[in-house]
């Protein structure tokens, strides 16, 4: 399995304190050498000096870096200026995302309103120079119309211009296969990594889960549920679980995971030795 490929995924921190608890975490993270490490960017561009400085350190300690770009809330030119900040820096690896509307916001007459919209003004702007990752939701997007009309805005990304996608997380293999398989039949042949959750907390997991339309098949909700706040408990069921869909992904010819760390390395670190990696 370890010709398969890892990355890892945090948020910018608020605090000296954890920027330096942030840098333990990825050296920890380190030693599965990972194709990257991606930084978040808040909905309109809230956290974006956070995410500048989260890349800085990522590539200070030796490690390529993929920080996200939203679009939504942001004029092509605010856009452009960013991603050259991000080139100038050496980074080669982005992910263009929609992102979230800033609360009390409308999506507005100007600026970008979609994601292909934003593939495609960074091949227009930067040529090849980034590798661009796309989001990709097998249980479908939570505002989407219908099934066909998330797969098409899909396809679109992919023939805007992207060279790969990682999926929003889910815990169903099937609805990552089935969603293969239909992109498939639509012509995308572009690598399509599993988003992986791994489970510390029950309650920010369902908040999770509801807030970006992840399914949590009900007998895994109830059986944590059941665990109250047994900790122990929840850990252990979501690793046996998580690392059993891990290994069926990556058996059943799933390019790599890219693990939503949650800014901690605990248990990511397991489920990756559980793999052999």
């Amino acid at each position: 399995m370890q010709n398969n490929t890892l990355s890892f995924e945090f948020f910018p921190t608020r605090t000296p304190e954890g920027r330096e608890k942030q840098k333990i975490t990825r050296k920890q993270l380190a030693q599965y050498q990972p194709e990257f490490f991606s930084c978040t960017s808040g909905a309109g561009g809230t956290t974006r000096e956070g995410t500048l400085q989260t890349i800085g350190d990522i590539l200070a300690e030796g490690m390529a870096a993929a920080p996200h770009i939203p679009c939504v809330g942001l004029e092509a030119g605010e856009i452009t200026e960013l991603l050259q900040q991000y080139k100038d820096m050496g980074i080669r690896h982005i992910v263009a995302l929609r992102g979230d509307i800033p609360s009390g916001m409308g999506l507005g007459t100007t600026g970008l309103h979609h994601a292909n919209e934003l593939v495609e003004l960074v091949r227009h702007q930067f040529g090849d120079w980034f590798h661009i990752e796309v989001a990709a939701y097998p249980e479908y997007h939570p505002q989407s119309r219908s099934a066909e009309d998330d797969l098409q805005s899909f396809v679109r990304k992919v023939k805007a211009g992207a060279d790969s996608a990682i999926t929003q997380f889910f815990f169903s293999a099937d609805a990552y296969f089935r969603f293969l398989d239909d992109v498939r039949g639509r012509g995308v042949d572009i690598p399509i990594v599993p988003g992986i959750m791994p489970i510390a907390n029950f309650s920010k997991l369902a908040r999770f889960a509801d807030m970006c339309g992840a399914e949590i098949p009900r007998w895994l909700r109830l059986k944590l549920q059941s665990y109250a706040d047994d900790t122990a408990s929840i850990k252990a069921l979501g690793l046996d679980v998580v690392t059993e869909m891990c290994a069926r992904l990556l058996r059943h010819g799933a390019p790599g995971l890219h693990f939503y760390t949650l800014n901690q390395a605990g248990l990511s670190s397991t489920i990756c030795q559980r793999l052999g990696y």
